[in-house]
């Protein structure tokens, strides 16, 4: 794979080293997250904040915390202490429904879609969660208000399958996908609930070099044509240097360093417990 740039440039709304009041606001945010699992504190203090349009990767070893910081911060995981905050309201109490439905959506590192529908099927029954039905009496009278949602349903998944090629599987099952072709329907099951923040955990693992390559690129032209701010979890740190704004590094817990890709990835912390000098010089290497 081709070396990134390792100079946590600046991307469409983000300007690195630029004033606080020229920044994008801040959409998600979690200060002094603690959770435990019996006697494991799994995330310990942990503080996280994402602006709005940023692209921020979780790094970390095996048991560092990511994928619990991302349960918590999604709902599927009651912290015992700290605060969690989307798009200017505490969100502490809510569920994992509520948040999405609010506009927070995450994946999982296992994709999980209906089996017993096809590809469109799913994209579109992801597409009607953010549509305005008309309701039941309207599609059993056949009334022209329920033939226009289901034309402007129809009309946002071809365009979902044209954005994210996948033309050729719209009747395909999920069981007859590659690895990488279901994630693709599963971001674009994502993308179709129109999310101002997408949480992403582990998006490469399984795939194949071209597909990660094109997955970054995909996941780029998704924040700039909607906004949305993306957070990912990954062990591909190669990936997380070509498209991140910045990097977060987890250990045991806590947030050993917040920042610049390339910093972030030189911080001696993150050398010593996850990555190892070597990997970092032929990451960075110019």
């Amino acid at each position: 794979r081709a070396r990134p740039e390792p100079t946590g440039r600046a991307r469409p709304g983000i300007s690195v080293g630029a004033d606080a009041a020229e920044q994008p606001a801040e959409v998600l945010a979690c200060a002094g997250l603690t959770v435990r699992f019996g006697g494991l504190t799994a995330v310990d203090d942990a503080g996280l904040a994402v602006r709005e349009g940023e692209i921020v990767g979780l790094i970390g070893p095996n048991g560092a915390g990511k994928t619990t910081l991302v349960d918590a911060l999604s709902g599927f995981v009651t912290p015992e202490a700290g605060r969690v905050r989307f798009a200017g309201a505490d969100v502490t109490a809510l569920g994992p429904r509520l948040r999405a439905l609010a506009g927070l959506a995450r994946s999982f590192q296992d994709s999980r879609l209906f089996p017993g529908l096809t590809v469109a099927e799913n994209l579109a029954i992801a597409s009607e969660r953010t549509a305005s039905p008309p309701g039941p009496l309207a599609a059993a009278l056949r009334l022209p208000a329920s033939g226009q949602f289901e034309a402007g349903v129809g009309e946002r998944v071809d365009g979902l399958l044209a954005d994210l090629g996948l033309e050729a599987w719209r009747d395909r099952f999920p069981a007859q996908l590659s690895t990488g072709v279901r994630r693709l329907v599963e971001l674009g099951s994502l993308i179709a609930q129109e999310p101002r923040v997408l949480l992403l955990d582990e998006p490469s693992a399984g795939l194949a070099e071209p597909e990660t390559e094109a997955l970054g690129a995909l996941l780029l032209r998704v924040r700039d044509r909607t906004g949305c701010a993306i957070v990912i979890v990954a062990h591909d740190v190669p990936l997380l240097l070509a498209i991140a704004d910045r990097l977060v590094a987890m250990d045991l817990g806590r947030v050993v360093t917040d920042g610049p890709p390339a910093e972030v990835v030189r911080h001696p912390d993150v050398v010593s417990s996850y990555l190892g000098t070597a990997a970092v010089r032929a990451m960075i290497a110019p």
